[in-house]
């Protein structure tokens, strides 16, 4: 009878001893992010995140660009989009029309987030109506990616690169660069009259893709140094693509490939400009911030990285930033703006700054991915001076997907030499604003 008068009692013992077990299984939050350079960081930021938070579990994973938003579009629609997302300016836009993103302002009023720190149009890039989108994670410039050995061999020393000038014409010294760093199979030098423009070893530079509406490390920085304008701003619905400043620029990149500075766009956009330049292909490139490590694994030469040419109207480059968004629909919002709120904060972003995987967010932490790369021998300042130089913005309007897809297509027949770069764009561009503004 006794043992009888028990069992109820251990039933519930086992009762309340089940619902603490479950109690305790920490909230699982996913992350996902596109670059496999960047998952090492930030799985050491989500290590420091649980020790200071047991009760959430942060589940990384990563997705290559080319699958990621195919992957996420999916997602959305059925209901399985991870909880926070690294997100890109060019593709948010679609998201906060279609309501995908969670608005983040009234959870960093609660919690008094000092925005402050960040670079301040990384932070408003993020905004619209008020409504704050994403946190600021890093932010990137473009530079001149060179080989060092071949610049020895030519002849030109590094330190002559900041006084390089450029424009849409002759290509300015910068093409007399160019010319000097590109050899026939013969060994002579693009500068020299015996050069065979259509056998060559080795092309001084090399632009392998379209860069689509942005032209991030391709065309923009050459187009707006002569004084070339995206659109009148974020959300604005009126673009400009249309300006004989950009049509000059693309042409003067397709004539590279005629001169034999430059492969011809088909053959190049095969390999792309990284795989081109570690195979020593190609002298020179432009390439962003968050390619260095790329660089440092992949070629077996010394690399070096200097500032961008002046253009007529000065040195530009585009001044981008990633951030960090929770999905409407994730059933973890609160967890998952603590992580969002620690992928923000100095904590994570010196984390990540150290192992000197990109440039964060946070102002004053600069210095530490600048000293990061020192210490393995790589000089990334020219980052961090393009910073100094006229830095402008992506642009940032609803129907980034079409309006990517139509200046793809436009591009690629310019630098194919099918198209004449001042009418392609002309009707390239009334297609544009027709999407931007409907």
């Amino acid at each position: 009878m006794k043992r009888i008068a028990l069992i109820p009692t251990m039933i519930a013992s086992l009762s309340m001893a089940f619902a603490a077990s479950v109690q305790a299984s920490p909230v699982e939050v996913k992350y996902v992010l596109w670059d496999a350079n960047q998952r090492p960081a930030y799985q050491a930021c989500a290590a420091q995140f649980e020790k200071e938070n047991p009760d959430i579990h942060i589940k990384i994973s990563q997705v290559g660009w080319a699958d990621y938003w195919t992957a996420l579009t999916t997602q959305f629609v059925s209901g399985t989009a991870p909880d926070v997302i690294t997100n890109h300016l060019m593709k948010y836009p679609e998201m906060v029309t279609n309501g995908q993103l969670v608005d983040l302002t009234p959870y960093i009023q609660r919690d008094k987030v000092a925005t402050d720190g960040y670079y301040p149009t990384l932070l408003t890039n993020w905004a619209k109506d008020g409504h704050q989108y994403g946190l600021p994670k890093d932010w990137d410039t473009i530079v001149l990616v060179y080989n060092k050995q071949m610049f020895k061999d030519a002849g030109i020393d590094p330190a002559t690169i900041a006084n390089w000038n450029w424009n849409d014409r002759d290509g300015g010294t910068f093409q007399n660069a160019i010319a000097k760093l590109s050899i026939d199979d013969n060994g002579n030098r693009g500068d020299t009259p015996k050069f065979d423009a259509q056998h060559v070893k080795v092309r001084g530079y090399q632009v392998a893709t379209t860069g689509g509406m942005m032209g991030q490390s391709e065309w923009s920085p050459f187009a707006v140094s002569e004084g070339f304008k995206f659109n009148d701003g974020p959300w604005t619905t009126t673009y400009h693509y249309d300006d004989p400043r950009l049509a000059r620029t693309l042409q003067w990149l397709a004539n590279l490939s005629k001169k034999g500075y430059s492969a011809r766009f088909d053959e190049a956009s095969k390999l792309g400009n990284p795989a081109l330049f570690a195979a020593g292909k190609t002298a020179m490139v432009a390439d962003g911030s968050w390619m260095v490590n790329w660089y440092t694994e992949n070629a077996k030469f010394d690399v070096g990285y200097a500032v961008l040419p002046q253009g007529p109207n000065g040195r530009a480059t585009m001044f981008n930033g990633l951030a960090d968004s929770i999905w409407s629909g994730s059933k973890h919002k609160e967890e998952s703006w603590k992580w969002v709120k620690f992928l923000g904060s100095s904590s994570c972003q010196t984390i990540v700054a150290q192992r000197g995987v990109v440039f964060p967010a946070i102002r004053q932490l600069d210095q530490i991915a600048v000293d990061a790369h020192a210490k393995r021998g790589i000089d990334t300042q020219a980052f961090l001076d393009m910073t100094k130089a006229t830095t402008f913005q992506p642009p940032i309007a609803k129907g980034g997907a079409q309006i990517d897809s139509i200046m793809n297509a436009t591009i690629e027949s310019i630098l194919l030499g099918q198209a004449d770069a001042a009418t392609a764009l002309k009707e390239a561009n009334a297609k544009v604003n027709d999407v931007a503004q409907h």
